[in-house]
């Protein structure tokens, strides 16, 4: 695939009496794509992707159950798949999104379906792939070919950002914690504590460019925002939060230049004061058991140690398929050196994976694990800043916004490795936002390379 001219071999291309380079656009380039002309505004295509973010991530119809008379995850998303569908413009054409991370999701997805038919309960497969899985993928594909511009990859974060906050504060209002037994958050709606963590470690990112964008009382409720987070994360008591928030941290500070350093040293500041006002003692007891050679994860049958050693058996007698989608709980009933008691009317559970890679090369298949990485890769490497060359126009996405998205992905693949997170929406999206941003500047370079008429 053709990412444009490198600038060695760039040449000067007059048109009229501007003089540019080939494969960069023009200052004056009328036929230059610009956020100012196409994503001035809101459309009902665009509204529908964000109503099911919020529905997808920010679950505000478990949230608020009386929305659920409208079932807003079915409407929204059907909305837009048809709207998609119908749409004729050019920025939102399929050919813009083809190749690059869509090519190994689309890969992923063949993966999960030809896992099906030897699934250790093909029924239960089928279900997950077509009721949860499909839907997944679709929309992000239907995001991604959504966004016009920058100015809607903008937007598509703040409902990302402001639905996970949503969900941040409906939680900490709603479920008690005390300094007795109930130190920490447990099962919440849809997400459990580490899940949560995790999607709100991947959240932070964002919140720190927004905060950077907006002005005055916005610009505080973006910090405050940024507070409520942190307090979540330490509420959920999650060490695989905990890892994540601290590596992406330290990526904040270390790598995301296009914001200030002051700035971006400030947001992690406020971040870490609140972990160690909030943090109890229980808290930093528990983050001190990461590495604990006598915490259950190492030492018990259900600890994560074990299940990865079980899990890695699976991916051995089943390397090329996996043992089916969603079906690592299945294998830990009926292929584990335990799974024998039952006969004898001893309860065995069914546990989860705690690893998302883990869980892809057992449930999907070695060459599953190898489009799923590489999905997550080529998102990261779209959004790697770009040198330009002086006194040309700036790129059409603000290299800030790629970085944050960037941080995001970060936190997520911090966090999963610890968590079962391997179909859920947020990942996806993080990735359609790659496809989106990478689609912006292939648009802004055939465009480039398209010849002017002068009149």
């Amino acid at each position: 695939m053709d990412f444009g001219t490198p600038m060695s071999d760039a040449g000067s291309l007059r048109v009229g009496n501007v003089t540019t380079l080939r494969g960069w656009p023009s200052a004056r380039s009328s036929a230059q794509p610009t956020t100012s002309t196409q994503d001035r505004e809101w459309d009902l295509l665009l509204l529908c992707t964000a109503g099911f973010i919020l529905t997808a991530v920010g679950r505000v119809h478990e949230l608020f159950p009386s929305l659920n008379v409208v079932r807003p995850a079915i409407v929204t998303g059907l909305l837009s798949i048809l709207l998609f569908a119908l749409d004729d413009q050019s920025a939102r054409r399929l050919k813009w999104i083809a190749g690059g991370p869509m090519t190994w999701m689309l890969a992923l997805a063949g993966c999960a379906v030809l896992s099906i038919p030897g699934a250790l309960v093909p029924g239960h497969s089928f279900d997950y792939v077509l009721d949860e899985f499909a839907k997944t993928l679709v929309m992000a594909i239907v995001l991604a070919g959504a966004i016009r511009g920058a100015g809607d990859v903008e937007r598509i974060i703040r409902v990302l950002f402001w639905g996970v906050v949503l969900y941040s504060v409906v939680v900490l209002m709603r479920f008690d914690v005390t300094s007795g037994g109930d130190w920490r958050l447990g099962h919440l709606y849809y997400y459990d504590a580490n899940d949560f963590a995790t999607v709100s470690v991947a959240s932070i990112p964002l919140g720190v460019y927004l905060a950077r964008r907006t002005h005055s009382w916005r610009r505080v409720l973006s910090v405050l925002a940024l507070i409520v987070l942190s307090i979540t994360i330490v509420r959920s008591g999650s060490r695989g939060g905990f890892l994540a928030l601290v590596s992406t941290g330290v990526f904040i500070v270390l790598s995301v230049r296009a914001i200030s350093f002051g700035r971006r040293l400030a947001a992690v500041a406020i971040v870490g004061v609140v972990l160690f006002v909030v943090a109890s003692e229980r808290y930093w007891t528990q983050m001190g058991t990461i590495l604990s050679k006598t915490d259950y994860n190492q030492t018990e049958e259900t600890g994560r140690l074990q299940i990865w050693q079980r899990g890695v058996g699976y991916v051995l007698t089943h390397p090329i398929l996996g043992v089916g989608v969603d079906n690592f709980g299945a294998a830990e009933g009926m292929l584990a050196p335990f799974a024998g008691r039952q006969q004898y009317g001893v309860g065995v559970k069914w546990n989860a994976p705690h690893n998302t890679f883990l869980q892809v090369a057992a449930e999907m298949g070695l060459p599953a694990l190898a489009f799923f990485i590489a999905m997550i890769v080529s998102a990261f490497r779209v959004l790697a800043p770009q040198r330009r060359p002086r006194g040309l126009p700036p790129p059409p996405v603000p290299p800030a916004l790629k970085q944050a998205l960037r941080g995001s992905i970060i936190g997520f693949v911090v966090g999963s490795m610890f968590l079962s997170l391997a179909y859920v929406e947020v990942l996806y999206i993080l990735v359609a936002l790659a496809i989106a941003v990478r689609k912006l500047e292939r648009r802004a370079r055939h465009v480039a390379a398209t010849p002017v008429a002068v009149l």
